[in-house]
């Protein structure tokens, strides 16, 4: 399943309570689960103004269909070519 990276601008998003964060992460996961198709939240990252997300769906419109039935903002959803690390350096080039 195709993953994807969403990047939310929410002002003040760096001073968002545990509390906040909880009742979010509720929101996501009661969308997620009427959306009738699979679709997985795999993490979140707060940085600033931002929120950056990783998640799997079937296709884009899925993620802004979330963010839409949410209440969340989308503002870039880009589907994720490949990941790297630090491992990726150790692992033998196969041809």
């Amino acid at each position: 399943m195709p993953r994807y990276l969403i990047e939310r601008n929410i002002p003040g998003a760096s001073k968002l309570t545990s509390e906040d964060l909880c009742n979010i992460s509720a929101k996501s996961n009661q969308v997620v689960a009427g959306l009738d198709r699979p679709y997985t939240w795999i993490t979140s990252y707060v940085a600033g103004d931002k929120i950056y997300c990783v998640h799997e769906a079937d296709s884009a419109e899925t993620v802004y269909r979330h963010a839409r039935e949410g209440g969340f903002p989308a503002d870039l959803v880009s589907e994720i070519a490949s990941e790297f690390g630090p491992q990726t350096a150790r692992q033998t080039a196969r041809v």
